[in-house]
Order: C-alpha cells, then structure tokens, then sequence
C-alpha cells in the first residue's frame, strides 16, 4: 500500500484528485482506515503538548487594570516582543497549569 500524505498549500483550491481521494477516505468506516503508522496518543503524552508555533489564536482587544508595577516589569522584560504578548502568554501558561491540575 502506498502511502500518500495531503498538505496543500495556504489557500490553494485543493485539486480535482485530491478531492476524489478526500472523498474515498470519508466513505470508508474507521476500521478500513490502516493507522498502523500512527501510534496512539496517550492522555500523559497531550498532557505536555504545545500548539503548534503556525497556531494564532483570535484575540480579543479587552480592557484591565493592572498595577503599575507588574506593567513597568513587562514591558521592561518584554525585549522585542510586545508587554502585552508576554502577559497573554503568562496568562496562557496559568490556564494550561489550572486545566492540568483539573484534569
């Protein structure tokens, strides 16, 4: 069995045979797809997983009060990125630690 992988490009109609293959692959049940390549993910191995550096969640222009301080330290540790991008992503890394104590 040939193995065909499918990435088409940002944007790009997807082609009259990968379409046919696209459509092959959704008629066919769960049990007739091989996924002997593809191990199982466990809940440990997620548990850690990052999104994919390509991933650019929506944002949402919110406005908070913040001390002055805790703003004076970001944007004097931000460097080259924006204060804001570093507060999101602390934030970010809080909800993530929340979710896994959760779990």
């Amino acid at each position: 069995m040939s193995k065909r992988t499918f990435s088409p490009a940002p944007n790009r109609p997807i082609t009259a045979d990968e379409a046919q293959q696209l459509a092959k692959l959704a008629a066919m049940s769960d049990e007739d797809i091989d996924t002997s390549d593809a191990p199982e993910i466990t809940e440990e191995a997620w548990r850690d997983e990052r999104r994919p550096a390509l991933y650019r969640p929506v944002k949402r222009p919110v406005t908070i009060r913040l001390d002055a301080d805790v703003v004076e330290w970001f944007k004097s540790h931000a460097g080259d990125e924006p204060y804001q991008t570093q507060i999101n992503s602390v934030l970010r890394r809080h909800v993530a630690l929340a979710n896994r104590r959760r779990a």
